[in-house]
């Protein structure tokens, strides 16, 4: 095994160890990489960096916790709701259960007749009858009941989880100050102290070409999920589906998921729908017209807004997804396109990239990189044609 491989294999061996400490200052970076363009836009009108970015963070935190207002009373709402819909759940899929219990049976039957050697277990008969058979039961007289185990007061948990979330979210927040703050001359130092000129100039270039690429991309995505929400949430209120403000920005923010995001949302309506609705006609077009926005937002939208240069591979996508679930939870999850996308600019501003880049992409559509622009070819310099003397007389 080469170095490399080992040095890889050390390097993912202690960001999943150390996954604590690492995911907040992975989402700080991809958080700055994304809004460093509002801030670079900012300072090219005289706005100094450190205070740009103080803008734009407190920018995103108004607007979180306005959408976080605007849905705390219907996520309640639902929420309290949740132990009714278990039981309508339960109660509409009785006749299913009735039904592929029935067909058990009348297979566990089918195999007797074809072999009458083998008795059925007990507990199949159990099932089949419906009667379970009697069990005897032994009280113990005077014996001490078993110590239970010490259980820790869910108070302690609560604060324990609060503690560790505070703690995350103001290293997100403090590191991305610093990133967005330091912007492109603290790179320049960084990459200069690292690395030799050459080097260093190449690598400042891939990391601005990754930083406007990622910029445009959640950019453009942002505002096309935005449409989709609000397009779900006035079609969800048409249909007179229950808290529909909440499931339009369900399907915005699980819209930045590739594939699953969009899945997950339909099974969501589709549940809520079926607990809702006595008719299965209403349920089948409360996912039909999810279904076509999705179809609509993915195949026209977003082609149009961002484009067909960074499209990736579905397979490589639900890979990366499963992957980073895996490696870092839900965090993996978010950072796994992220991920995928930095990867193809750096792979189309490398010299031997070119099969990476036709790997990463959907239908081998090559990324010309943005910051590199190709020497004119030399011209070719016509044949000339020996001159001939005039002999004179």
């Amino acid at each position: 095994m080469s170095v490399r491989a080992l040095a890889v294999i050390a390097i993912l061996a202690l960001l999943y160890v150390g996954h604590a400490a690492f995911i907040p200052i992975a989402l700080a970076g991809l958080l700055a990489l994304i809004l460093t363009g509002p801030v670079e836009a900012l300072h090219r009108i005289g706005v100094p960096r450190s205070v740009a970015a103080l803008v734009v963070v407190l920018i995103l935190a108004a607007l979180l916790g306005a959408s976080i207002n605007l849905l705390w009373t219907p996520a309640q709402n639902w929420w309290a709701a949740a132990p009714q819909t278990l039981r309508a759940i339960e109660r509409k899929a009785r006749p299913i259960s009735q039904f592929m219990s029935r067909v058990e049976v009348l297979t566990d039957r089918a195999d007797q007749l074809a072999d009458p050697g083998n008795a059925p277990p007990a507990h199949a008969a159990e099932h089949a009858s419906g009667t379970a058979a009697p069990q005897i039961v032994v009280v113990p007289g005077n014996e001490a009941a078993p110590a239970q185990p010490a259980r820790s007061p869910i108070a302690m948990v609560i604060f324990a989880q609060t503690r560790t979330v505070v703690m995350s979210l103001l290293t997100v927040t403090m590191v991305m100050l610093f990133l967005l703050s330091g912007g492109p001359p603290m790179l320049a130092r960084m990459s200069g102290a690292l690395a030799g000129d050459l080097q260093s100039t190449h690598t400042l270039r891939v990391i601005n070409a990754v930083r406007t690429e990622l910029s445009r991309y959640f950019g453009g995505l942002a505002i096309i999920n935005l449409g989709l929400g609000a397009a779900t949430a006035g079609v969800m209120a048409l249909l007179n589906m229950p808290n529909p403000l909440l499931w339009g920005a369900v399907a915005c923010v699980l819209n930045f998921i590739p594939y699953v995001g969009s899945a997950t949302t339909l099974l969501l309506l589709l549940i809520v729908a079926f607990v809702t609705f006595s008719g299965l006609g209403h349920v089948a077009l409360v996912g039909a017209s999810y279904l076509a926005l999705a179809t609509v937002e993915g195949q026209v939208v977003q082609p149009l807004v961002i484009g067909r240069r960074l499209e990736l591979n579905p397979m490589i996508v639900f890979l990366a997804l499963w992957f980073g679930g895996w490696f870092w939870g839900i965090a993996g999850i978010v950072m796994a396109v992220p991920a995928l996308v930095s990867l193809k600019v750096v792979a189309a501003h490398s010299l031997r990239g070119k099969p990476l880049t036709e790997f990463l992409g959907p239908h081998g559509v090559p990324l010309v990189p943005i910051d590199v622009v190709a020497d004119p070819p030399d011209p070719v310099e016509p044949p000339q044609t020996p001159v001939r003397r005039r002999e004179t007389a």
